[in-house]
């Protein structure tokens, strides 16, 4: 279980002044009358991955996953939701395995024929099955339907087994400040990561209409009513930061009573996907498992857990107010996804409030 072992005995009293019981090596919940409800803030591809061995891990949960609409962006006047997607398509078996993205057994031929054209972006990857999913998704907004309906509606037919709720019905896309050729500018999210593939620094990033925005419907009422909070290993700024900045969001798990436990996306001071450790330095991050714990804070999580690389850093972020063990943390296939699921719940009973 990790260095932070020696602590196992201590009672510790958490951010809500609740105080919490000495916890077991591998507890045991009573029996419930209904499944455990759990809510789960997620990106996009290490979120899926994780939701995916969460539900080995307890395929009798209700969970309900909050996703990140701040990728989201508008291409070839259509209303692109990469991480709904993402998480749609992986949960509902229609991902492409390899990269992480898009659909599987994809063509590009409209893509090949807009560029034909001269229409682009062209560093944007659309393949065609993928466009058909952003053709109704743009259509029913059209019509006046929400983003929480559409997505509802899409997952009908994907049946990912879980509730997916975008963070909010309201439009709010993900800045990047940059400088390029000595002149500061304001670019989309996803020009930076996809086009520039984060080569340049990022002076900041700004959720833009995030504070404008509210809390989609079902949103605060899935977290007032969970028995877990789980913050996967997904991008601490770009993906879980921008839900958290939708007001009322990051107010309504800080208050929830519920035991709040996050996964480090840092392994070995590096991200294990992605050019995270770009972002981080934006908002002034250190690109380690604790300073992550750290930028959550334990105003917000009560549980953390880092990689056995990491295990070093273990009493660091328990001096910080906030439980930790050293464990697997690599999503090497669902079966090692389903055993950090399971530590992630075994140390949400570790905090759990008597």
């Amino acid at each position: 279980m990790g260095t932070g072992g020696a602590r196992v005995g201590a009672r510790v009293r958490s951010r809500r002044g609740r105080a919490r019981c000495p916890p077991a090596v591998f507890p045991v919940r009573p029996a419930r009358l209904a499944p455990m409800r759990i809510v789960v803030l997620a990106g996009g591809i290490g979120g899926a991955r994780f939701l995916r061995g969460l539900k080995r891990a307890v395929p009798d949960a209700d969970v309900t996953v909050i996703g990140n609409t701040g990728d989201d962006i508008h291409l070839f006047g259509l209303k692109v939701c990469p991480d709904l997607d993402t998480v749609m398509y992986t949960l509902g078996g229609g991902i492409n395995e390899e990269q992480g993205w898009g659909r599987a057994e994809e063509t590009f031929h409209l893509k090949e024929e807009l560029a034909a054209y001269g229409v682009g972006p062209e560093w944007f990857g659309l393949g065609d099955r993928d466009f058909a999913t952003h053709i109704v998704r743009t259509q029913m907004l059209g019509a006046g339907y929400p983003l929480s309906a559409v997505t509802e509606a899409l997952c009908d037919r994907w049946k990912p087994g879980v509730r997916l709720i975008p963070m909010t019905d309201d439009r709010v896309e993900t800045h990047v400040a940059v400088e390029v050729d000595g002149e500061r500018r304001a670019i989309h999210f996803q020009e930076y990561w996809v086009r520039l593939r984060a080569s340049v620094p990022a002076a900041a990033i700004v959720p833009v209409g995030a504070e404008q925005a509210k809390p989609a419907p079902g949103v605060l009422e899935a977290i007032g009513a969970a028995d877990v909070i789980l913050f996967p290993p997904s991008n601490p700024v770009v993906s879980i930061g921008t839900i958290l900045a939708v007001p009322g969001i990051r107010e309504a798990i800080a208050e929830a009573g519920v035991p709040v436990v996050g996964l480090s996306p840092i392994v070995g001071d590096a991200p294990v996907r992605g050019m995270a450790d770009k972002v981080l330095a934006a908002v002034g991050v250190e690109s380690t498992a604790a300073a992550v714990a750290e930028h959550y804070g334990s105003g917000l999580l009560d549980g953390w857990l880092v990689d056995t690389v990491d295990a070093a850093v273990v009493e660091r972020v328990e001096a910080d107010g906030i439980r930790c063990r050293a464990v697997p943390l690599m999503m090497t296939d669902v079966d090692a996804t389903a055993r950090m699921a399971q530590e992630a719940l075994a140390l949400a009973e570790e905090v759990r409030p008597a």
